[in-house]
């Protein structure tokens, strides 16, 4: 955990703090430049997917899942979903989409997944900001225990960025990874589980356990634990180990990859 966090904080990044946050700022604006509505975009389409999921499913199922309503157990799980899906998505063309600057001999490329990970994470604040209002507002206010969304955000940053500094780093020289990740992530969200309970299946053990090496499937239980259980992440011990474990393993081997590959990345791109 502690060279995990050394890494985020290298003097590079610490270096080029206010670099990051006005890429971010930048990235942010600009990725819905040219539309009449701008980054109001970026708010309508994540929740007209809730809007949608609730309808369909509430037509499923009804009553209260975890002593909650269904549409409050969703949109706990889809809300780090949406992050966790933005910034795969768009880190892994941050070297790409970035060219320009890749071939910038003095600039520090290493920031480029981070300029994508904090722009994602404003409209994720957002959203964290609206759950909270739709929990209180339908008489379910979270409790204290919903500060820990503070730490599992950051789970995910790190995983994220972990990732971003593999697949952008491949993405240069095999870009059909960009579609492989797309399809992974249509996948994801089924497997994590977010749309359905576990408890709503008889699955066997070893079936569980399969599920629960996904790395987003702790993020989500965490937002759910944090507003729905109110359980503290250290009630899950084992969980919370092996996450970070996985997490260390692909922050690192994304670092690893990023800094062997990054010397053909001007000439590639």
């Amino acid at each position: 955990m502690r060279k995990i966090t050394d890494s985020i904080c290298s003097p590079q990044l610490r270096e080029n703090t206010k670099l990051v946050l006005r890429l971010a700022k930048n990235d942010f604006r600009t990725k819905y430049a040219g539309s009449y509505l701008g980054i109001f975009w970026a708010f309508v389409q994540p929740v007209v997917t809730v809007l949608v999921y609730w309808f369909v499913f509430s037509r499923l199922r009804s009553g209260m899942i975890r002593s909650v309503p269904f549409i409050l157990w969703l949109i706990a799980g889809l809300v780090p979903w949406f992050y966790f899906q933005d910034c795969m998505n768009t880190g892994c063309n941050s070297l790409i989409e970035y060219s320009y600057l890749v071939k910038k001999v003095v600039f520090k490329i290493e920031v480029l997944p981070v300029v994508k990970i904090v722009s994602a994470l404003f409209v994720h604040l957002f959203f964290i900001l609206v759950v909270l209002v739709m929990y209180t507002v339908m008489g379910y206010m979270p409790g204290i225990s919903a500060v820990q969304i503070i730490y599992y955000t950051f789970c995910m940053f790190v995983l994220t960025l972990g990732a971003s500094y593999l697949t952008c780093a491949v993405a240069v020289f095999f870009r059909d990874l960009t579609q492989i990740i797309s399809i992974i992530l249509q996948v994801g969200v089924w497997m994590t589980p977010i749309m359905w309970n576990f408890g709503d299946f008889n699955l066997s053990p070893s079936l569980q356990l399969i599920f629960k090496l996904n790395p987003m499937y702790y993020v989500v239980e965490g937002y759910r634990d944090s507003l729905i259980e109110h359980h503290w992440f250290w009630e899950r011990p084992r969980q919370t180990l092996f996450f970070w474990i996985t997490t260390a393993v692909i922050f690192f081997l994304g670092r690893k990859v990023f800094a062997r590959l990054r010397v053909h990345f001007a000439d590639v791109l």
